[in-house]
């Protein structure tokens, strides 16, 4: 039966790919990339030639209902984000929402995503957590910040590397300077490394080692 697949790509490493997730982008109809350039690179190494068709933020809106309408007539599709899980701060929502309510089968493989590692190497409890992805860039920040320094779960965000500093230094506004943080980069890349510390430490840190790669932060809750 004609369904769609979500399938989970490395986040650096490529080791990190599953038997499964080659053998379903190898036998769908098409894959939907969000950078068909970068995808391109995975698919070559493990010599996968399934046709890519674009997918991503900009255009979601427009071809899903094409997409849903060839996945009822019987193509079968996978859709895959640049690195990790589809639809975690990344395209797949609109797309899953719009199968689902079509009555079209989704199929989610298990796979890598950066913020589970991160979590769970932060030594901060886990079987409660908040994951908060990217905080809102303007509009609407502050307000979430606030909400967010009552929160007694712990607490997950992304971070873009030229954003860290400005996001640390208003975690110190509205957690507390002595809020205990984990900052995980480059997850299972060659310059992999995890920062513990209070907010400021590591402000601290990051201001004499300015940070570069993908990031995320795992901030303790209120006690």
């Amino acid at each position: 039966m004609a369904k769609l697949y979500l399938v989970p790509t490395p986040i650096g490493n490529l080791e990190d790919i599953t038997l499964r997730a080659i053998r379903v982008l190898k036998e769908v109809d098409f894959i939907l990339a969000e950078d068909t350039r970068n995808s391109g690179k995975l698919l070559k190494h493990f010599e996968i030639t399934t046709p890519m068709l674009s997918h991503h933020m900009h255009n979601e809106h427009k071809t899903v209902e094409n997409i849903v309408r060839r996945i009822q007539n019987g193509e079968t599709f996978a859709l895959i984000s640049d690195a990790g899980t589809p639809a975690i701060s990344d395209p797949g929502f609109l797309l899953t929402r719009a199968c689902v309510e079509a009555g079209v089968d989704v199929d989610c493989l298990p796979g890598a995503t950066a913020f589970v590692p991160a979590l769970v190497n932060s030594g901060f409890p886990n079987d409660k957590f908040v994951f908060e992805g990217f905080l809102p860039v303007k509009k609407g920040r502050q307000t979430r910040l606030k909400l967010l320094a009552e929160e007694t779960r712990t607490i997950i965000f992304y971070e873009s590397p030229h954003k860290l500093l400005k996001s640390l230094g208003q975690f110190i506004e509205y957690f507390g300077a002595d809020r205990q943080i984990s900052v995980s980069r480059e997850i299972t890349k060659m310059h992999e490394e995890t920062i513990r510390g209070t907010v400021a430490e590591v402000l601290e840190y990051y201001t004499k080692n300015p940070p570069r790669g993908e990031i995320v932060v795992v901030v303790s809750g209120k006690k």
